[in-house]
């Protein structure tokens, strides 16, 4: 996938979020990401620690894997 079908995908995608909170988060990360150089933090990984952040990505493909964000909240406190 290239980088207009990533960006066109990404666009569909917020289109369709209806949470604030999770679009304010959205939008931070983003920021930040766009303030910082680039592939600083990734860099700084260790192999093992790059294998567990794609295993995160696969598990998070399943919803089952997912909690709510109430419950991230209450979990916060």
């Amino acid at each position: 996938m290239g980088t207009i079908q990533l960006k066109s995908n990404l666009h569909k995608m917020v289109d369709k979020i209806e949470n604030e909170e999770l679009l304010r988060t959205i939008h931070d990360f983003l920021k930040l990401r766009e303030n910082s150089k680039e592939g600083r933090i990734w860099k700084s990984l260790t192999e093992e620690q790059k294998r567990e952040v794609f295993l995160a990505y696969e598990e998070s493909e399943d919803d089952n894997n997912l909690i709510s964000w109430e419950e991230v909240k209450k979990n916060m406190k």
